[in-house]
C-alpha cells in the first residue's frame, strides 16, 4: 500500500512539474497571438467585425497578414447544386472579394453562406464590383471543411495518437513508473475515474467510463486547442454550439436509452409529492418531462456560453490597443501595457476555464447517467464503500 501511494505522489508530483512547463509554453504562445488589425491599417478599426470574424466559423484558416498579404490555408468547399456536386477551393473566391464559376461568399443577410449568383452571372469568375447588385440564393446543400471541421478532424487525430501510444505502452510495459505521455495522462485519468464516475455511477462505472473520459478529453483539448493562437490552434470549435448541441445530444441518448423503470415512474408519478400535483392535472409530471430535455440544453449553452465569452473578452482587451490608438497614438502605446496584462491574465483564466467546463460537462453526463440507472445501485456503491 505503501509503495502505491509513493508511486501516486510521485507521478502527481511529475504532473505538477510538466504542466507548469505546459503552461509556460502556453504563456510564449499567447505572445505571438496574430492580430491582422495591427499594422497597415488603413480604415478605422471596428472592434464588432473584429471579434467575430475570430471567433465564429470560417471557409478558411488565417494564419497571419491582413488582405492581399494574409497568409491563410485554404479549405476545399463542397456543394451540392441542382443535384450535381461542386467541388472547389476556398482561395478561388479570394476572402470573398471574387466569384468561381458563378459561387461566391455571401453579404448581407446571406454573410457567412456561400452563395449561387443568378441571371446573367450564373456562370461568372472574376472580382466582385462594389455597387452591382448580385441577385443570389444560398446553397442548402454545404458540407464544406470548413475551419470547424477541420479543427474536430485534427483533434480526432490528436486523440487517437494519444490514447493509441499510451494504451501501447501500458501493454508493453505494464509494471513500469509512468513516463512521457503517459504520465500527463494517467493522473487525469485517475482523477475523473475516482472523482467523477466511481461516485456518479457505482458498480456501473467501468461500462461508461469509455464515453465519460472521451467526453471529457475531447472537450479539455479544444477547449486548448482553442486558446492557442497559433496553428492547428485557434479555432472556437467548442465555442460553436451546433458542436456542444451534438455533445448534449449524445449523453441525452445515452441517459435515455440507460434509464431503468424507476427512472420513469419518478417522472411520472414522483415519490413525496401531494396528489393534487399530479391529479387531475399533472403539474409535476409535466415539470419533470420538461427536466429531461433541459438537462441536456443546460449542458450545450453552458460550455457554448462560457468558451465563447473567454474568447469575446480576450479579444476585446486586444481591441483596446487599436480603439484608443485611432483617437491618439500615444493613448494607444499607454493602453497597450494594461490590454496585454489583462489579455495574458484573461489567457491564464481559460485555461483554467478550459479544464472546468470540460469536468462540468463530464460530471453532469455522469450524474444524469447515474440518475437514469437507478438509486439502489449507488446504495450498494456506498455500502461497498463504507465496508
Amino acid at each position: 500500500m505503501n509503495s502505491v501511494t509513493n508511486y501516486k505522489r510521485m507521478s502527481c508530483k511529475g504532473f505538477e512539474r510538466k504542466l507548469a512547463a505546459f503552461l509556460c509554453t502556453l504563456l510564449m504562445l499567447f505572445a505571438c497571438q496574430n492580430i491582422s488589425a495591427e499594422t497597415e491599417q488603413t480604415e478605422a478599426f471596428d472592434a464588432g467585425p473584429f471579434i467575430i470574424e475570430h471567433v465564429i466559423d470560417s471557409y478558411g484558416w488565417h494564419i497571419c497578414g491582413d488582405g492581399d498579404k494574409s497568409v491563410s490555408i485554404s479549405l476545399p468547399i463542397i456543394l451540392f447544386d441542382e443535384g450535381r456536386p461542386v467541388v472547389f477551393m476556398s482561395s478561388k473566391l479570394h476572402h470573398g472579394e471574387a466569384a468561381y464559376n458563378g459561387y461566391a461568399m455571401g453579404w448581407g443577410d446571406n454573410k457567412g453562406h456561400i452563395v449561387k449568383l443568378d441571371g446573367n452571372y450564373a456562370d461568372y469568375t472574376g472580382h466582385l464590383e462594389e455597387g452591382v447588385e448580385y441577385e443570389n440564393h444560398v446553397c442548402k446543400w454545404d458540407i464544406s471543411i470548413t475551419k470547424n471541421v477541420c479543427a474536430l478532424l485534427i483533434s480526432i487525430v490528436l486523440i487517437c495518437c494519444i490514447f493509441l501510444s499510451v494504451a501501447k505502452r501500458y501493454k508493453e510495459h505494464p509494471d513500469e513508473v509512468p513516463s512521457g505521455l503517459q504520465a500527463y495522462i494517467e493522473p487525469v485519468i485517475v482523477f475523473i475515474q475516482d472523482e467523477v464516475i466511481t461516485p456518479s455511477l457505482g458498480k456501473n462505472a467501468n461500462k461508461y467510463a469509455p464515453y465519460l473520459l472521451t467526453l471529457f478529453f475531447f472537450i479539455f483539448l479544444n477547449n486548448i486547442m482553442g486558446i492557442i493562437p497559433i496553428f492547428p490552434g485557434g479555432a472556437n470549435l467548442t465555442g460553436n454550439i451546433a458542436v456542444t448541441g451534438i455533445l448534449a445530444l449524445i449523453t441525452f441518448f445515452v441517459t435515455t436509452f440507460s434509464s431503468g423503470k424507476e427512472y420513469w415512474v419518478d417522472i411520472f408519478n414522483t415519490p413525496g409529492v401531494p396528489w393534487w400535483l399530479k391529479f387531475p392535472l399533472p403539474i409535476m409530471p409535466l415539470v419533470e418531462t420538461i427536466g429531461i430535455f433541459t438537462k441536456p440544453f443546460v449542458l450545450m449553452v453552458r460550455l457554448f456560453a462560457n468558451i465563447t465569452a473567454g474568447h469575446i473578452i480576450t479579444l476585446a482587451f486586444v481591441s483596446l490597443i487599436f480603439i484608443f490608438g485611432q483617437m491618439n497614438p500615444a493613448i494607444g502605446w499607454a493602453v497597450s501595457p494594461v490590454s496585454v496584462f489583462f489579455y495574458i491574465f484573461m489567457g491564464l483564466m481559460e485555461l483554467l476555464v478550459a479544464f472546468i467546463q470540460a469536468f462540468v460537462f463530464t460530471l453532469l453526463s455522469a450524474m444524469y447517467i447515474g440518475m437514469a440507472i437507478g438509486e439502489e445501485e449507488h446504495e450498494e456503491h456506498e455500502a461497498v464503500v463504507e465496508a
